[in-house]
């Protein structure tokens, strides 16, 4: 089992809209996934609490696939790809990081 965790920081202002509001759209589009995309175990999706240290990613991803190719096929998927470009756009140039391991 691959667990996959990405995390994003979210520009305070970005597509017209606050940060707060861009938060709730990028979770709902990425639990959308879930029946999209037939490679995903589990997926969640967190946000920062309340207050955090400035310096804190806001949007934290947690999914889990059976192998590392399922990952592969997950990340290749379209609807994938176009939840990426959303999300590219409302994040902080290097408002992204990624561990994958082995559970």
């Amino acid at each position: 089992m691959i667990r996959h965790i990405v995390c994003f920081k979210f520009k305070d202002f970005a597509g017209g809209k606050p940060k707060a509001e861009n938060l709730k759209e990028a979770k709902v589009r990425m639990l959308a996934l879930k029946g999209q995309i037939p490679e995903l175990t589990t997926l969640d999706v967190y946000f920062g609490a309340p207050g955090q240290a400035p310096g804190n990613f806001d949007y934290i991803l947690v999914s889990d696939f059976e192998t590392l190719e399922q990952l592969e096929a997950y990340q290749r998927h379209p609807a994938h790809v176009a939840f990426g470009q959303f999300v590219k756009e409302l994040r902080e140039p290097d408002g992204r990081t990624c561990i994958d391991y082995e559970l």
